[in-house]
This record gives C-alpha cells, structure tokens and sequence, in this order.
C-alpha cells in the first residue's frame, strides 16, 4: 500500500489510482481511532460533486460505525462549508468531506474539520497521519446503513437545509432580490449549484448540473477558467455583478459589470470596508503573506490590528479560533469573516458583496473606487514558472543567501521571508517568490499600482531567474 500524506488542505489523490475505496477505508480508520483515544464519539460526513463521491462517503460513514462512532450523513452533494457549519450545529467532534476542491477531474480527497467549523491544526492532522495502518483492517462490508439507522448509530441529515436556514437568519436576502442588481452565478458544476438556485431561482445560472468531469476543467474559479462566464457578462451587458465559486464552493472568484476579474485581495478589502464602514463591526484582520500590501493600509486607515501568517488557510483559522477576528482571507480566494464560521466559504462572501451593493445602491466599481479612495489603486498578478527541479533549486539557494539585489531596473529596497520571499521595490511595490513543495514550480507573484507594472516587474523576475 502506498503512503498517504495529508497536504496543506487535506489528503488528495487520483481516483482509482491512489484515491480507491481501500485507501479511503484506512485514512477513517485512523480518524476514528485518533477519535476513540481522544474519547471522542461523533462525526459529521460528506461529498461534493466528484465522480464516485457517495461511495467514498458511505465507505467513510461504515469504518467510523464499526468502530463505534456515531455518523451524521449528509444527503446529496454538499460544500466544504455546509460540513464545517454541520459540525458546530450538530456539536461532532470532528467534520469529513470528501472533495479534491479546486484540483483537476481526475482527483479526489478527504478533509478533516474541526469541531470548531474549520480546518483541524496541522499538528492534529499530523497525529492522525502518523498513524495510518499500511491495510485497513476494519471490516466496513459488513456494516448495513439502514440497520445502523435504525438503530440511532446513524443519522442522515440534510445539510444544505441547515446551510439554507443559516443564510436565511443572517443575510437581508429581501433586500439582494428587492434592489435592481441583475445577477450571475457559475457554480462551475460545483457544489454550491444547488443551494444557490434555492437561495436565488432568478438570476442567470452557469454550469448548475451535475458533471463529475467538470468538462475536463480544473474548478477553480480564476479568470483563465472562467472565460466564459466573463464573456457571458460581456454580452449580456445587462449584469451587475457575477459570482463564481470552486468545485467545493469554499473559494471565490468575483466580476463586475464589464466582465471583469476582481480578485480575492480587492474582495478582502471590500469587506473589511463594508464590515467597518457600513456595519460598524471591529476585530483583527488575518491574511496571508501573498496577499496585498494595500490591507495594512486599509487597517491602518479604520484603526485594525493585522496578522500576517504563512500561506495556508489553516494558519488563519488557528487565529480565528483564538481571537476576535473580523476578516481572514488568502490571495487564492479563501475567505471568512465574523459572524460565520472560521472557514472559507465562497458563498457566504458572494452574498455579502451582493448584499453591499444592495444596501449602498452602489455598483461594485464605485465600492471599488470607495477602497482606492483609502489605498490607493493597485494591481495584483501571479506567474507560475514551470521549470526543472535543479534550476528550483538555484533560485531558492539564491533567495536564502540574498543574492538578489535586484530584477531588471526594479532594485530591491528589503526583503521579507515569513513564507517565501518578498522582495520590496517600495512599501506598495514588491515581487514574491515561492516554490512549490509538491511539482517543479516557482509561484511569483507581483504588486504595484498599475497593470503594466506589475506584468513588467514579473516579466523581469523571470529573466533574472531563470537567466
């Protein structure tokens, strides 16, 4: 049997190659004996849309009742975040669901929650790794659903109903659907397809069907994967605001009315900006060290404490959890704030931009024009070089000695390595380079106050890089 590594969101491999019904049995029956030691006694579980989903949940559910664990099962497809929302509702000790999010077709996987409604601590997670058995030796064939149903081992429940409800009791729904916004969602035959159509039967819906293969397409929601989207909003020329949301809905993408992009640094502002601003709310701010230079400004501007972490949501969580924070967020689309769960939620901050809009009256540019007002505009991109190992390996040797004084005509002012390096041309202008600890890439990111700049500051880099 292969080894089975938890990355940094979750188990996830290629279905029926490594992602089989045998290795899915193994990982459970390490969760419910980390479970039993720790007496603890329950567990939610679930899929999202990928092929074969139900199978893997039902396998998952069946090893955690023979081993004595109460199982709360949700029907149908569900979100990441209906499962963390279904721990902290139902009070289980743990949340599974098994979903590869964002990654290509051909992978599947398994996320481990918290009790709390957000990712487990990686030194947790770690525990449960460690000690995955070599062969599952629980016999999981054996276990009858219905029987353990009847018997109250078993409950099956209807997250997306408990999701519904929660929406219902903290958005102003009558005011999204009263005001004149024409809007768009691509769920990107995703799990967020079905509550969205509940929630909002009447706005344009994208992709609201069931394919496992998602036409051949990773479900992240960037602009490159969502060109059709973009173009629909183009043409129709008649939508407000569009919405888009990954395979397991936890991720955003975001467009305006001309069909434009807006990434997750803009989105982040926005809401801190709605949440102070509109609402009156405070807290901490967390976010990654990918994202934005413009946060501290905007922090600084409403008198915010901010936390910058390592790339992961599962850092920001671990804040979350400990402190009163008001906004948590990733350059790659995870998201959360105050009053929900500590969990990225695509979803939950769609709707609050839906509901900002409504409530102002304002197109999201003119909320955009708002942040500038404070920040300053800016421009975000993101270059990943696909490159052999011993050349990745000569540009971190060199990042770690500080032989990079400079990238082109762009010299480098100072450098910060919390999680790859940063290297600052002035306070709102930087590069960032970071390897991947999983394929031969480089992820270099650039800041600066235009589009020219920023695609100018990465075109450099990679010159200087890769020589």
């Amino acid at each position: 049997m292969s080894k089975i590594k938890f990355g940094t969101d979750g188990w996830r491999a290629i279905i029926a190659l490594d992602f089989t019904v045998e290795n899915v049995a193994r990982v459970t029956e390490a969760t419910a004996k980390w479970l039993i030691k720790n007496n603890k006694k329950s567990v939610v579980v679930g899929h999202d849309c990928r092929f074969a989903g139900e199978l893997f949940a039902e396998t998952t559910a069946k090893v955690f009742l023979a081993n004595g664990i109460k199982v709360f099962l949700a029907k149908g497809f569900i979100s990441t975040p209906m499962i963390s929302l279904g721990a902290v509702k139902l009070k289980t000790d743990l949340g599974i669901i098994i979903t590869a999010s964002h990654n290509p077709p051909s992978y599947n996987g398994y996320k481990i929650k918290a009790h709390y409604g957000g990712p487990m601590g990686p030194e947790l997670v770690q525990e449960i790794e460690d000690i995955i058995p070599d062969k599952n030796t629980t016999d999981y064939n054996s276990v009858n659903l219905k029987d353990a149903e009847s018997k109250g081992l078993l409950q099956l429940i209807s997250l997306e109903d408990m999701y519904v409800k929660h929406v219902e009791e903290n958005f102003d729904l009558a005011a999204i659907k009263n005001s004149k916004l024409n809007l768009a969602y691509d769920s990107m035959f995703g799990a967020g397809q079905k509550v969205m159509t509940r929630l909002f039967p009447d706005i344009y819906h994208l992709h609201s069907d069931e394919n496992p293969g998602f036409h051949g397409q990773a479900p992240e929601p960037i602009h490159k994967n969502l060109l059709e989207f973009s173009n629909f909003i183009k043409d129709k020329k008649n939508i407000s605001c569009g919405l888009a949301t990954d395979g397991d809905a936890d991720r955003i993408g975001l467009y305006d009315n001309e069909g434009s992009f807006v990434d997750s640094h803009h989105i982040i502002l926005l809401l801190i900006h709605y949440l102070v601003k509109y609402k009156q709310q405070k807290g901490k701010v967390a976010v990654a060290f990918s994202t934005s230079v413009k946060i501290k400004n905007m922090c600084e501007h409403y008198g915010l404490p901010l936390e910058v972490c390592k790339i992961g949501f599962k850092y920001i969580c671990g804040i979350m959890v400990s402190e009163d924070v008001l906004v948590g967020g990733e350059e790659s689309g995870g998201i959360a704030i105050k009053g929900h769960i500590p969990e990225r939620d695509g979803i939950w901050m769609g709707l609050t931009i839906w509901e900002f809009m409504a409530k102002s009256g304002k197109s999201l540019k003119e909320l955009i024009a708002e942040v500038y007002a404070i920040t300053g505009p800016f421009w975000f991109e993101r270059n990943d070089l696909h490159i052999d190992e011993a050349i990745k390996a000569n540009v971190l040797k060199n990042c770690k000695s500080g032989n990079y004084k400079e990238f082109g005509k762009y010299k480098v002012k100072r450098m910060d390595d919390l999680d790859g390096w940063k290297f600052f041309f002035d306070e709102n202008t930087w590069l960032m380079i970071r390897a991947s600890g999983t394929e031969p890439v480089l992820r270099t990111y650039a800041e600066a106050a235009t589009k020219e700049i920023a695609f100018d500051i990465l075109v450099d880099a990679k010159k200087v890089l890769l020589g």
